[in-house]
């Protein structure tokens, strides 16, 4: 598996000097842009009202949770992509048969970026009805209007009366949650989902750790791709029970942290702290009671001091603690932030992440020269420093983390550094990353049969500078089912098929992500011992199906 591949160019710069892209979203938002458009064009050219013409891709499910009656308190999010609507006003709900029904619509989002900054991202809409089916259009303004409700006032004994869902097709293509693919039927890693979902989907409320990897984004995430009420209704019970267990008193600083998550009565440690959900739920349920702006601060705050684990910033020297895990999801929900807000000051902030990952990468202050990971102390990793036989490495699978953080980066910024820190990952883990078949012989194969003979495991420590002995006594005292991770390794994977320039570099990625398929056999997500383990498999793996459906290296499309 030591392939020999060239690791692509890179012009240096300094950490804090970023190369910014146009102010505009990438090609491929536009791509799914025009998809939308056309999804959505009955409903502009004809001002559809009779039943047979109003817009599959603009349905509305709604189906009874906790309420009673047929005139339900009806609260559902739609997510718009970028241009697409400007006023609330112009939003209004049709029953079945093309009837309007009074509505209340509130704009929840907007665009912080491109030529379309200030256009709707998303919108809640309110009204009453039996459960069945109904239609957004927005091709004229509302005339049957309703006063809006706050969001709890439409629970029952905490639960929505009602849950309201909507296509898979438009989800995926308002970029919510970035570009997406629809799950398709009979989908290998769609069918992983639902099976782990069997075993995740009661609510884990005496697991602090079930928590670890953002629960409530994964199961919005996975609504989005499927349009699917159990995993949206699984997704709003989780996210208001996290963000019931967030501080919300005090300032957001050691001891005190606020912005912190309580149930695990660490509220300083930061890898518990997540502002995606707030995100996603704003924008696909409409929920927008369980946080404010100084609450949003006081999380990013948290992020911006390190809690207990120090402040964050540039990777200076060797000894330095660092983790891929707390880089990415800093990353991660400071891009969210700045999503949730358009404050300018989260934008800074994500320049400046991106910066220290990059210097990181492209010249470790450990001398030893760039292989594509962000190389550290094994030692110091494991909270052992000065400690002997360190092994300079760096985990494959909480890199993926970072990648994660990136992807959402160059969304939002299309940032020219990234995609080259991503392929030089996507390289450093096809070359050093996996382990060679030929050491998984018996006593130490390491993997979980489930995944059969063609199973994929990667390192639990990887690296380009030790050898295998060292990399194996690591493997024998940690790293045992390791291929628990392999499936949020193809997020890696297709990311560098994305942004990959060399067809020969983008085979090598294609084929290894089809061997990563084989973790999604049955037998694979039927483990639950780790309930966790469908949030660190799911939370960043979807849109890999997405990327892998591209044509090789389509990001960096002229």
């Amino acid at each position: 598996m030591r392939q020999a591949i060239a690791t692509p160019g890179r012009r240096r710069r300094h950490w804090h000097e970023p190369e910014r892209a146009p102010p505009s979203l990438s090609r491929h938002v536009l791509v799914v842009l025009g998809l939308l458009l056309g999804l959505a064009a009955m409903a502009w050219s004809g001002h559809a009202r009779s039943a047979d013409r109003l817009p599959d891709a603009q349905r509305i499910e709604v189906v009874r949770a906790a309420g009673q009656g047929d005139a339900l308190p009806v609260s559902v999010g739609i997510p718009f992509p970028p241009g697409a609507l400007h006023d609330a006003a112009m939003l209004r709900i049709v029953d079945a048969k093309g009837v309007d029904v009074p509505a209340a619509v509130t704009t929840m989002l907007t665009w912080h970026v491109g030529k379309d900054k200030g256009s709707l991202r998303a919108v809640r809409a309110q009204f009453h009805g039996a459960p069945g089916r109904y239609y957004f259009l927005f091709d004229t303004k509302r005339t049957a209007a309703l006063e809006a409700w706050p969001y709890a006032e439409g629970l029952v004994d905490e639960r929505p009366a009602a849950l309201a869902t909507l296509n898979p097709a438009w989800l995926t293509a308002s970029l919510i949650a970035g570009p997406q693919s629809v799950a398709r039927r009979g989908e290998a890693y769609a069918g992983y989902v639902d099976a782990q979902f069997k075993w995740a989907k009661d609510m884990p409320v005496k697991d602090s750790t079930a928590w670890l990897f953002d629960r409530p984004s994964t199961l919005f995430k996975a609504y989005v791709r499927t349009g699917r009420a159990d995993y949206l209704g699984a997704a709003e019970e989780s996210y208001r029970w996290y963000m019931k267990g967030i501080r919300r008193e005090g300032i957001a600083a050691s001891p005190v942290c606020a912005g912190g998550w309580l149930p695990d009565e660490k509220p300083c440690d930061v890898k518990y702290v997540y502002i995606e959900p707030i995100l996603l739920a704003v924008a696909l349920t409409g929920d927008d009671g369980m946080h404010d702006a100084a609450l949003v601060k006081k999380m990013a705050t948290l992020w911006n001091n390190g809690g207990w684990n120090g402040e964050p910033g540039p990777y200076r020297h060797p000894d330095d603690y660092f983790t891929e895990r707390l880089a990415g999801l800093g990353l991660l929900e400071t891009v969210a932030a700045y999503e949730l807000t358009g404050d300018e000051a989260y934008r800074e902030r994500i320049d400046a992440r991106v910066g220290w990952l990059q210097a990181h990468q492209a010249s470790n202050p450990d001398g030893l020269g760039d292989d594509g990971s962000w190389r550290n102390s094994w030692n110091v990793h494991e909270n052992d420093r000065g400690g002997k036989d360190d092994v300079r490495g760096a985990s494959p699978w909480m890199s993926e983390n970072i990648i994660d953080g990136l992807w959402h980066a160059w969304l939002v910024t299309s940032d020219r550094r990234i995609p080259d820190m991503i392929l030089g990952f996507g390289l450093y883990l096809e070359r050093y990353g996996w382990i060679d078949p030929k050491l998984l012989v018996s006593p130490h194969d390491w993997r979980n049969g489930c995944s059969g003979p063609d199973g994929q495991i990667a390192w639990y420590w990887s690296s380009s500078k030790a050898d295998a002995k060292a990399l194996m006594k690591i493997q024998e005292s940690e790293g045992w089912y390791s291929d628990g991770h392999t499936v949020e390794l193809g997020l890696p994977v297709a990311a560098a098929y994305y942004f990959a320039h060399d067809a020969a570099q983008a085979a090598l990625f294609k084929k290894r992500f089809d061997a990563v398929g084989n973790s999604y056999a049955p037998a694979c997500a039927a483990i639950s011992d780790t309930l966790r383990r469908f949030n660190w498999n799911n939370r960043g793996a979807g849109v890999a199906q997405w990327m892998i459906q591209q044509k090789p290296g389509a990001g960096r499309a002229p």
